[in-house]
């Protein structure tokens, strides 16, 4: 008698179970959450990164100076960052704090009507940078005109003559949030330093001897000769 056999089951019908792996199934939770993390220690490492130049040349400057050696301007601690207020140029052409970084800044700050003590400041501002020689590059001479009157054409021809210095207009309450002169003095009796980051940093006395305060210039420009860079780029 022959006998039949049986015929084996399609491979979909075999009486095996089916198996799923536990790292098969998608643990999104964890994976986002590391992933977050991951991402945020990125994130600080570049930002670190970025302002470690910073951090050294304020180090240098703050820090790792020479005993008994003090400062001729006031240093301003915390410093302060520009504000976004509204200015204009002569022109009326709008002009943001952004278009400045890159570089240090001497600014001034005063009226329109520019008086003689107010000429002679901005002279000074212009002698200062003359003074720090071949580094003169990397400052720049600010303005500030706090109202809408004309300025006299024989001083803005003077101004702008090379090097040009950049003469802006603002609101004089918005500057004077900023800014703050020493107890009894006036906004504009100083000239102010402002670090390539935007930050307000230094004030000089009102009756400032400028081969004291060049003293300081020339550390400030030495301490941060690996962070900014020499001449403003084109359209700034």
């Amino acid at each position: 008698m022959n006998t039949v056999e049986p015929k084996p089951k399609p491979a979909l019908e075999r009486d095996e179970p089916l198996g799923l792996t536990v790292h098969a199934l998608p643990a999104v939770g964890l994976d986002d959450g590391h992933r977050t993390r991951l991402g945020r220690w990125k994130l600080l490492w570049v930002l670190l990164v970025c302002a470690s130049p910073v951090i050294a040349s304020y180090l240098t400057y703050f820090v790792i100076r020479p005993e008994g050696r003090t400062n001729y301007a006031t240093l301003i601690s915390p410093t302060r960052a520009w504000p976004a207020f509204a200015m204009t140029d002569l022109k009326g052409a709008p002009v943001s704090a952004r278009d400045l970084r890159g570089q240090w800044i001497l600014l001034a700050v005063g009226p329109s009507a520019c008086d003689v003590n107010c000429e002679d400041r901005l002279f000074m501002q212009r002698q200062l940078r003359e003074m720090t020689g071949r580094e003169r590059e990397r400052l720049d001479k600010v303005w500030l005109v706090l109202d809408e009157g004309p300025i006299k054409p024989e001083l803005e021809q003077a101004l702008m003559s090379t090097p040009a210095m950049r003469i802006m207009r603002a609101d004089a309450a918005a500057v004077a949030a900023w800014l703050q002169p020493e107890p009894g003095a006036a906004l504009g009796d100083h000239l102010y330093v402002i670090d390539p980051m935007g930050e307000w940093m230094m004030r000089t006395p009102v009756k400032t001897e400028p081969a004291k305060f060049k003293k300081d210039l020339e550390r400030l420009l030495r301490a941060s000769q690996f962070w900014d860079q020499a001449g403003r780029p084109q359209g700034q």
